[in-house]
């Protein structure tokens, strides 16, 4: 009697880092199939310019097959994955104006160009280069991370926490923390 043979149970983000590290492209093929999608969704809720999200998409894994030994298994692979992701975005929403027109273009209806900045669009950028720019930069890095993490990322404290490899509770206390040294600053 013969046993028909079980599939393969699907690889753990972990097994399929390591794999990548070793050059194994079915495992990034695999890895990509399984992220790409609510990357492109999440980072889609940031920007209305669905070419830059597909550019950021793509940038980011090219930085992981790149960068696969990077991600020293701390946290959740998605988690490190949507850490590029949002900062590939944010140098695409940098990269094509200089600062003083950059805001300028994102306010200003672009009928023209065929699409309308997002309110996010619009936060990060005034967030970037106005006075709370100026406050985030005067933060501690430690602060800085955490608010970077869960305001401009939108990352949850548990998400957090395993991006930046510290534990909840810290990220939370981080947070209170830059709260207030940013209410002095601001205020």
């Amino acid at each position: 009697m013969t046993r028909d043979a079980l599939p393969e149970p699907p690889r753990t983000d972990a097994s399929l880092m390591a794999a990548i590290v070793a050059g194994d492209r079915r495992a990034f093929a695999e890895l990509h199939a399984r992220h790409a999608p609510w990357l492109v969704a999440r980072l889609g809720r940031r920007c209305a310019d669905s070419g830059l999200v597909d550019e950021a998409v793509q940038d980011t894994f090219f930085a992981v097959w790149k960068g696969a030994r990077r991600w020293d298994g701390r946290g959740e692979v998605a988690a490190w994955i949507w850490g590029i992701g949002v900062r590939r975005l944010i140098d695409g929403l940098r990269r094509p104006h200089p600062m003083a027109t950059a805001m300028t273009d994102l306010l200003v209806p672009m009928a023209r160009r065929g699409s309308v900045a997002s309110a996010e669009e619009q936060v990060l950028l005034g967030a970037q280069y106005g006075d709370m720019g100026s406050a985030l930069d005067r933060l501690s890095p430690s602060l800085r991370a955490v608010v970077q993490a869960t305001v401009v990322d939108g990352l949850t404290s548990r998400e957090a926490g395993r991006l930046l490899g510290i534990p909840t509770g810290t990220v939370k206390t981080r947070m209170m923390r830059a709260r207030a040294a940013l209410r002095e600053e601001l205020t």
